[in-house]
């Protein structure tokens, strides 16, 4: 950009007239061709790298085809629950893709997302699913087939941290579920879990954290993570290792939101709605479903029915009365994994 100072004598004129000039036509809108391209920021969690290393460039091509316009799309990973407090704590996050609401619920009593963010989009804003299954060493030593298997003794259970990683939240409530939805009680649903956990090595912070402690580290008899990331292993991995899908187990929802807040003071609001949206369509699902996420397309669905093996799921709000009960009976200070594991 050239700057013209018509008629400008420097001799005559004091020098701060001269800076202050230049400093208002530097401050001058920028021309269209000039101003900087919009950047959304994707906050998502961890086991979510491969699928937006896809989604994204395919969304970038898509925007740019439809309006003309160049947006980028930067992102950030980590455990679900570790990654809602950072944008709770000043992260400036466009949009955010979780694991489950209650990370998304967090933001909303911040101010941060709108409390109706979950019917801004289909399927209570989750464009696609997962569940809670197994990974083990090739030919199963263990025999491990289902939840109560995880709490025997000898066996080593590599699960993240429920405190935070969404990941290890639904690990949990899917076996503490698995006894309910046998008829048993809650006590003896807390002595499973309680087991279970003493069965845990090691607590990382974050999904891919904990498939790097079983898989690299060598670390554990069992990985329990979602669906998708033990499919992932299988295919990078080969024969090392085997899938074990339980008689039955837990709907993990993968939910989003834009981060209001945000995209309105930095005006982008129309890119980071058109990203979420974009995870809807039928690309979207077909780049879902291949990264082993179970799609709400039926079309799609279809298409990947062999890739998904049929199994009960059932839901947080059946068993534990929604997120925000199962958050505060379960996994805030002092609730029941704090008292779970310090009696470890």
């Amino acid at each position: 950009m050239t700057i013209k100072f018509a008629s400008l004598k420097l001799a005559a004129q004091p020098r701060r007239w001269f800076l202050a000039a230049a400093v208002a036509a530097l401050a001058l809108p920028l021309s269209p061709a000039l101003a900087a391209e919009p950047a959304l920021l994707n906050v998502s969690y961890d086991v979510m790298r491969e699928l937006f290393k896809e989604i994204n460039p395919a969304f970038i091509a898509e925007w740019k085809k439809n309006t003309g316009e160049t947006v980028s799309v930067n992102q950030s990973h980590g455990g679900s629950s570790k990654q809602a407090r950072s944008v709770a704590d000043g992260l400036e996050a466009s949009v955010v893709t979780m694991n489950q609401a209650n990370d998304i619920d967090l933001l909303v009593e911040r101010g941060l997302v709108a409390p109706d963010w979950a019917k801004r989009f289909p399927n209570n804003a989750a464009p696609f699913y997962s569940t809670m299954v197994y990974l083990v060493r090739k030919g199963n030593p263990k025999q491990i087939k289902n939840w109560d298997d995880l709490a025997k003794p000898g066996v080593k259970v590599v699960v993240p941290n429920p405190k935070t990683s969404g990941n290890g939240r639904y690990t949990y409530l899917a076996a503490w579920g698995h006894v309910i939805k046998q008829g048993g009680s809650e006590a003896q649903a807390r002595e499973l879990v309680g087991k279970l956990f003493k069965n845990v090595p090691v607590l990382d912070t974050g999904g891919r954290a904990a498939t790097t402690t079983f898989t690299q580290r060598e670390i554990g008899d069992v990985l329990v993570t979602f669906e998708n990331e033990v499919q992932l292993v299988r295919t990078e991995f080969g024969d090392n290792f085997e899938v074990v899908y339980p008689p039955a187990s837990i709907l993990a929802e993968s939910p989003v939101a834009v981060v209001d807040k945000v995209v309105d003071r930095r005006g982008i609001r129309k890119q980071a709605t058109a990203y979420l949206q974009y995870l809807y369509s039928e690309p979207g699902q077909e780049i879902a479903a291949k990264h082993f996420l179970r799609p709400r397309s039926p079309a799609v669905a279809k298409k990947y029915a062999a890739t998904f093996k049929p199994i009960k799921l059932f839901t947080v709000d059946e068993v534990f009365g929604g997120w925000q009960q199962a958050q505060k009976k379960h996994f805030d200070d002092g609730g029941e994994f704090d008292k779970i594991y310090q009696s470890k």
